[in-house]
């Protein structure tokens, strides 16, 4: 399985780099969308792209090895991630810079509840955002929420867990 959603997402990935040469030119985006810091291609998608489906096609293939009890909720969870990186990106190129910034803050209380932080939640989101901002920018903001969400869902359960260890 994993072999062949990487050679999809290549095909897609290049399809999409075709369509963006032959329409314009290929984009580079700024980091932080601030001219005066370097710009990233959107050609490099076509090798961080692949790897980073790879690695986490891996874990997720490793996950429900380990408990496939637990590992049913990967489409939905990866769809659901998707849906939010294309509403990301669609709300950016608007310019709805406050709805934006409300569904990031989002994030924070989604991380309460769910682990946003898991392999098909990252996958998901770095694709749905990859046709707005190439490959490379959403993987460094997939890092960044994925760390903070990883830290809110179990910084949470730990507080949580001492406080009732404390009430005993």
């Amino acid at each position: 399985m994993r072999t062949k959603a990487c050679l999809a997402i290549t095909l897609i990935m290049a399809a999409l780099l075709g369509w963006q040469h032959l329409h314009g030119g290929v984009p580079a985006h700024h980091l932080l969308a601030d001219p005066s810091l370097p710009a990233l291609s959107n050609w490099w998608g076509l090798l961080t792209l692949p790897l980073l489906a790879w690695f986490l096609l891996g874990r997720i293939e490793r996950r429900r090895a380990a408990r496939p009890h637990a590992a049913h909720g990967d489409f939905a969870a990866f769809t659901g991630a998707v849906v939010f990186g294309a509403v990301l990106s669609l709300l950016f190129t608007a310019g709805q810079n406050g709805a934006l910034d409300t569904l990031v803050q989002a994030l924070a209380l989604l991380a309460l509840f769910y682990p946003i932080h898991r392999a098909a939640c990252v996958l998901g989101f770095v694709i749905g955002m990859t046709w707005t901002f190439g490959a490379v920018l959403p993987m460094m903001a997939a890092a960044v929420f994925a760390a903070a969400g990883a830290a809110i869902y179990y910084g949470v359960r730990f507080i949580y867990a001492r406080a009732m260890m404390q009430r005993r």
